[in-house]
């Protein structure tokens, strides 16, 4: 990390050997959910707190995702719900179209939003479900977003897969497990949908439309919870500051995933 990452990121020793105790690796790759709120203390220190057990050779990646750019998104139904057709008109007309290296995430929290603007932090490209990372496998994990492909096999997802990562859920549930998701696309013959959010090309606005998986994290908890009790050796819990956290291996649970949604969801094969 550079002298002003470190300067940002002081304390965290306890967070540190809460994590260590967890069994986070050291020099792996981690793929992190945070509720600060529930952790309390300081983003900050926690994120230093992962760079400390992860050591020089480890990576930490957090979805930095924008709902706010599209008019398919839940996030934009629940703002425009109940507003006339011209003043949703309005809402879409002042979406900002997305930027990789300026574009916030207001809604992944402060956790990930320290590290997607950290100054050595690396984005993928999506303009939806992008995500950002630090360490030496950064660039590597998040190369090659396709922009038509959400969170399946062309996504950081499918990397992390192959690197053998951890998920660290720190104060939050199974429901916000985005792991999950690419067990969608690896069942059988996953709907589809038709998706739209503002991009930019040569300085330009527009809109840009484009069909992926129909995701949906409606049953993640249930899903999780299902996993935990199969796979007890494979879950580790413990605090992470004041937060009750768990930690898996991400490959051990888009395996059982993908079993799970097959069998339980409505129309899969």
């Amino acid at each position: 990390m550079s002298a002003v990452t470190q300067h940002l990121l002081l304390g965290g020793e306890r967070a540190a050997t809460q994590l260590h105790e967890l069994g986070v690796r050291r020099g792996g790759v981690l793929l992190v959910h945070a509720s600060m709120r529930a952790a309390g203390g300081c983003a900050g220190d926690v994120v230093h707190a992962l760079h400390r057990t992860l050591g020089p050779t480890g990576t930490v990646v957090v979805p930095s995702f924008t709902p706010e750019n599209s008019d398919t998104s839940r996030a934009y139904l629940d703002i425009v719900r109940g507003l006339s057709e011209e003043a949703g008109a309005a809402v879409r007309a002042a979406m900002p179209a997305f930027d990789p290296d300026v574009s916030p995430a207001p809604t992944m929290g402060a956790l990930a939003e320290l590290v997607r603007q950290a100054p050595d932090a690396r984005r993928s490209g999506h303009p939806q479900t992008s995500f950002a990372g630090l360490g030496p496998a950064a660039a590597r994990l998040l190369a090659g977003h396709r922009p038509d492909c959400h969170l399946g096999e062309d996504s950081p997802l499918a990397r992390l897969y192959e690197a053998d990562a951890q998920v660290l859920l720190l104060g939050t549930g199974f429901g916000r497990c985005t792991a999950f998701h690419l067990a969608e696309y690896r069942r059988p013959a996953p709907p589809r949908r038709l998706y739209r959010c503002v991009v930019a090309s040569e300085g330009r606005r527009h809109w840009w439309e484009y069909e992926d998986i129909a995701l949906d994290d409606s049953d993640f908890a249930r899903l999780g919870e299902d996993f935990a009790r199969a796979r007890p050796e494979a879950v580790s819990t413990g605090r992470v500051g004041a937060a009750p956290s768990r930690l898996f291996p991400l490959r051990a649970a888009v395996d059982f995933a993908v079993g799970w949604i097959t069998e339980h969801r409505a129309g899969s094969s």
